[in-house]
């Protein structure tokens, strides 16, 4: 599980929330990208917020999230932190995620996307899109000479995250085991080289530090949420 399910509880209204759950292991990080089209005029992340900024109806931002998931989260954030109401963004949702918001950016239907980095690591490569910036805490290897939002002025650290809950009241024989064995899991070099392959970052953590992880998480989203009116 991640980020979208943290937002969909809460766009459900659903009373069962990440919150309520039995924490197990948080295991990986995906840092976001903003990206355009390679023939977009905005040639830096700064023209592209000063642009959002003058009109932000005029902009369209796609994402292969519904609200709430991830891909509508970060540009809502995003928005926030350059001064934008979340509520003016014009967000195109892509249900198919990044196999059909791909075509929507090549074809100019969307003005960026704001997205993890790996879904479109190819085109990017063959100089179709381009990356703008990326939302995670530092740089990213494979996207050399990309700054992250923060050194370009951007107070926002965004990234979607990956883990393993249990439901509520397992017992500790139980919590003991499966504690163990993703440990032993995050040890092994297979999960190294699927870390490497997918451009994850490695966001171990168990016990206390991923349940106030969690509590933290669900809070922020339901701010959110709360604020785009969509619960």
């Amino acid at each position: 599980m991640g980020l979208g399910v943290v937002g969909a509880s809460h766009v459900a209204r659903s009373r069962a929330t990440v919150a309520s759950t039995t924490p197990i292991a948080r295991l990986a990080d995906e840092t976001g990208a903003v990206v355009v089209p390679r023939d977009s005029p905005h040639r830096t992340i700064g023209d592209l917020v000063a642009a959002w900024r003058a009109n932000p109806a005029r902009l369209t931002v796609g994402g292969g999230s519904s609200p709430g998931g991830p891909d509508h989260l970060l540009p809502m954030e995003l928005a926030r932190a350059v001064g934008i109401s979340p509520r003016r963004v014009d967000y195109a949702a892509y249900s198919g995620g990044g196999g059909d918001l791909l075509p929507a950016l090549l074809d100019g239907d969307v003005d960026f996307a704001a997205t993890g980095f790996g879904e479109f690591l190819d085109q990017v490569d063959a100089g179709q899109l381009r990356v703008l910036a990326v939302t995670g805490a530092g740089p990213v290897d494979a996207l050399p000479g990309v700054p992250t939002l923060a050194a370009s002025g951007i107070d926002l650290v965004f990234s979607n995250w990956r883990g393993i809950v249990a439901p509520p009241g397992i017992d500790d024989a139980d919590l003991r085991r499966w504690t163990d064995a993703l440990t032993a899991l995050h040890a092994s070099p297979p999960w190294r080289a699927a870390l490497r392959r997918n451009g994850w970052s490695d966001a171990f953590a168990v016990g206390d530090t991923f349940r106030s992880f969690l509590v933290r998480q669900d809070a922020a989203v339901a701010r959110l949420v709360a604020d785009l009116g969509l619960n």
